[in-house]
Order: structure tokens, then C-alpha cells, then sequence
């Protein structure tokens, strides 16, 4: 990925938050790199360099800075705005497909080669998926450390590490500290740790709507899976167990408290829920192009930063997308919790009003005949596309390739434009989508005055689906 070093010295020396994720820093003198805002003296011009992500900031030999911690900066947009093989990679990647499946199955996902992927990566972001997946087996390390009381055994196995050398060497290599240094350092409280259970800080670029956020969600929450109150928390199935999460928008980050039951699920966690609350997205950019419309400026700036929700799983979307399809809101929720309650499998510890996961495609095929209402072709139709994503034949998951995604989905009946367009909207983080056939959607254009949507759109891009909110929020308050 290229980066303008100019504009990038230029956001450095005016120590712009607003690059924080985006690229990172390096110092030649000091071996360390930084995000762009570091407190730290501005070093001369040509002593820097500047790279794509922090992995190549290591496999460079450069080390962490321990003032301005770059790897806890919100992500960098342009994994959701890019559906190149280096955007999606970085999206399994994040999502722990190297700890759990090698790059072997990182290869598998992306449809290409193990020595295609890795020279592309390699080229694309100066770093291999390995070095790539050590950057974020640190990162999650660091969180452990610093905001648990665990045991450095304990950190080590939740963070992925094989062993605890591994973890010793990567964190001296990485923050030129050994776990010891690092949490005796950190000045943050560390509450003491009960099983699983651990407590987090998620940044975010700002100006951030969390109130749409948790509205948007609230609208749609299925009973004894999700629960609002004041706040979001749902169950997540992960992929060494089970979890829960408990979600607070605070002015500068997103307080966030993990109950689970394998501690290594914690950086697949978080990074789904980073998707699902849209927390690596550029507020700025989408503000500063979408205001430049008569139509949508007065809703920018009601709503800075707004943000379109993701998703903690990819199925799980798919099929709430086809249930709630040509009903209204409220009776996808009743429908939905409906089908929880009869199919969803009960947490062994639930957590307050936290009580069942999601029901899984296998469950919906074999038995949603029996609890799903409505015609019979829409009952099979949600069967038909249960057993597909149960079987394999239908993979989705935050790697998918965009097109790919559009034309498997589309091949079932009861599926069309809408659906696949919303699934890759909230799965994929697509950030250009625009829902034109949805009715809310619409009513809020013309409300706004937008009478040819398709052609005011086009200007729109490659924010769209960040317009599209901002339409749905205009017909729920003009109704």
C-alpha cells in the first residue's frame, strides 16, 4: 500500500489523531515506531520512514513506542473500503484464521495459493501473514497484560502463542519490555481477574454516533440473545467456545466487558466487535464528502459521525436478513426471538438477561419448519439457504470476495439484490452499498427531497452504505 510520505510527514508533525491506524511511523535513530499523534518530539524528516501496518514496522526490526502504544489505535478504514486480496486477508487475519487454521486456511478462505497470498501480502503491506498474525498475537497479549491480573502462562495460551518463549521473545521484540515491565508500567487500573472474564477500552475515531449505534441494534434485538440497556450486550459463538460481550459508548472509547468460556477467542472477539460497532471507520472523510450535499448536510452535521453496524457473525446475518425480509422491523424481532427461544442453544453460565446463543444453520434446516410462520416457499427458502451454509457449500465470513459473495448468494430463491447487498453491508463492512430498493430507505430520500435516488447517489461514493443510514434515520424521524 502507498504512502505518501509528505502527507504523511505533514500529519505527523501536526500530530493529527486522525491518521492514528492508518499508516505508522518509524524513527531510524531510535529504532522505534509510533502512530502519526505521538506526543514524542517531532524527529527530522530524514530520519523516518513510514509503513503500511505495524507488522512491517517489525519485520523491519523497529519496536513499539511505549507512550503512544500504536497497536492500540483504531484499525486502519482501508481494510473495509478495499475488497482486494490484501483488505480481506487483513480481515481473517484480525479475526485469528492464522492462530486457528495456519496460513494454509487462510490461503483456503481467499481462494488463491499460499505463495500467491504471501507474496501479495508481502508487497501490498511489506509483511507476510505470519508476520502479520505475530503483530496481532502481541497485541492481544498487551491487552492481557495490562488489563488483567491472569497469569503470564494464561496470557500467552489466550493470545495464541505456542509456547512461552514464543511469548517471551515476541514481547521483548515487539515493546522492548519484558510482560513483567509492561504491567508493572501501565498506569490503568487493572480490576482482578475472574474467569474469562476481562475488561477493555476500544478506541475509535472521532466524532462517533454510538447512541445510532445501540439504537439501530436495540431495534432489532432478539430476546435472551441481545440485551439494551443503556448500552448493547449479546452471546457470541467463537471459535473455541462461547462468549458474552457488554458494550458502552463513552465520549473517547467503547467500555467493553468479555465473559469467555476459552480465553483464547479474545482477539476474535474484539475484533468482531470492533466490526459491529464499525469502530475502524474514517468519520471525516465520510462527513467531509457526504455534507457536500445540500440534501444530506443539515443530517451530517445533526449526526457527526455516524456508522453503519457490522456484524459478529456472518450466517447470523443471512439469515435475519431473510426473516425480517418484507415484514416490518418489529415482527423480524418477535419472528427472530421466537426462533431463538425454540432452537437457540442455552449458555451453560448465562449472564444476567443473557441466556442463548443465536441458532445455528443446522438447527434452522432440521427444525425451523416447525417454529418459522409465513408462506411455505419462504420457509423452505430459509431452509434451503440453512442446509447450504451448514454443508459449506455457502461459506460466509468477513474474507469473502464481494462479487463471489453477490453471485452465490443470489443463486437461491429468495434472495435477491437487497438481501445480498445487506449481508455484505454488515459481513464484509462494504462501505459503498446503497439499499435502493428499500422502502424505509427511500421514504427517507423523498423526504429529504431526493427524488432520483440512483442519480444523487453517485456522488455519494464510496460512502454509500454511511448515506444510507443517514436516509433510514431520516424516515424514522420525520414519521
Amino acid at each position: 500500500m502507498f504512502i505518501d510520505t509528505e502527507r504523511g510527514y505533514r500529519a505527523v508533525a501536526s500530530r493529527d489523531p486522525r491518521f492514528d491506524g492508518q499508516f505508522i511511523l518509524a524513527v531510524r535513530t531510535t529504532g522505534i515506531y509510533c502512530r502519526p499523534s505521538c506526543p514524542a518530539t517531532t524527529p527530522k524528516r530524514r530520519n523516518v520512514e513510514f509503513y503500511a501496518t505495524a507488522a512491517a514496522a517489525q519485520a523491519a526490526g523497529y519496536r513499539a513506542c511505549r507512550r503512544c502504544l500504536p497497536d492500540a489505535v483504531p484499525g486502519s478504514p482501508e481494510w473495509n473500503l478495499r475488497a482486494d486480496l490484501a483488505g480481506r486477508a487483513m480481515r481473517l487475519i484480525s479475526d485469528g484464521i492464522v492462530e486457528r487454521e495456519g496460513v494454509p486456511g487462510l490461503a483456503t478462505r481467499l481462494g488463491y495459493s499460499e505463495r500467491h497470498v504471501t507474496r501479495m501480502l508481502t508487497a501490498e503491506l511489506g509483511a507476510s501473514p505470519l508476520a502479520l498474525a505475530r503483530a496481532h498475537r502481541a497485541h492481544s497479549a498487551r491487552l492481557l497484560i495490562e488489563t488483567t491480573t491472569l497469569s503470564f502462562a494464561d496470557v500467552a495460551f489466550a493470545a495464541g502463542f505456542a509456547s512461552i518463549r514464543q511469548f517471551n521473545d515476541t514481547i521483548r521484540a515487539v515493546f522492548a519490555a519484558t510482560p513483567t515491565q509492561l504491567r508493572i508500567g501501565t498506569k490503568r487500573h487493572r480490576p482482578l481477574a475472574t474467569a474469562g472474564k476481562v475488561n477493555l477500552r476500544l478506541a475509535f475515531r472521532q466524532p462517533y454516533d454510538g447512541t445510532g449505534i445501540v439504537d439501530f441494534l436495540k431495534a432489532r434485538a432478539v430476546a435472551g440473545v441481545e440485551d439494551v440497556n443503556g448500552g448493547y450486550a449479546r452471546t457470541l459463538r467463537l471459535p473455541h467456545g462461547t462468549g458474552t460481550a457488554w458494550m458502552y459508548p463513552a465520549p473517547d472509547h467503547v467500555d467493553c466487558t468479555l465473559r469467555l468460556s476459552d480465553m483464547r477467542d479474545l482477539g476474535s472477539a474484539v475484533s468482531r466487535l470492533r466490526r459491529l460497532f464499525d469502530l475502524d471507520a474514517d468519520p471525516c472523510a465520510v462527513d467531509e464528502l457526504l455534507a457536500k450535499d445540500a440534501a444530506l448536510e443539515p443530517w451530517v452535521l445533526k449526526t457527526p459521525g455516524i456508522r453503519v453496524p457490522g456484524s459478529v457473525d456472518g450466517p447470523e446475518i443471512v439469515l435475519r436478513a431473510l426473516i425480517g425480509q418484507q415484514i416490518t422491523v418489529a415482527s423480524a424481532r418477535t419472528a427472530l426471538s421466537r426462533l431463538a427461544d425454540a432452537l437457540g442453544e442455552r449458555l451453560q453460565a448465562p449472564d444476567g438477561t443473557l441466556t442463548t446463543l443465536f441458532p445455528t444453520p443446522e438447527a434452522i434446516a432440521e427444525h425451523g419448519a416447525e417454529v418459522l410462520t409465513g408462506p411455505r416457499t419462504r420457509i423452505d427458502a430459509i431452509r434451503t439457504v440453512s442446509a447450504a451454509i451448514a454443508s459449506g457449500t455457502l461459506d460466509v465470513h468477513v474474507g469473502a470476495d464481494p462479487d463471489e459473495l453477490t453471485m452465490q448468494l443470489e443463486m437461491f430463491r429468495g434472495i435477491g439484490p437487497w438481501t445480498s447487498g445487506y449481508v455484505k453491508m454488515r459481513v464484509l463492512g462494504a462501505p459503498d452499498i446503497l439499499l435502493r430498493g428499500d422502502v424505509a430507505l427511500r421514504k427517507g430520500a423523498e423526504k429529504l427531497g431526493i427524488t432520483d435516488l440512483a442519480a444523487r447517489s453517485v456522488a455519494w461514493a464510496p460512502w454509500r452504505s454511511y448515506a444510507g443510514m443517514h436516509l433510514w434515520r431520516a424516515d424514522l424521524r420525520t414519521s
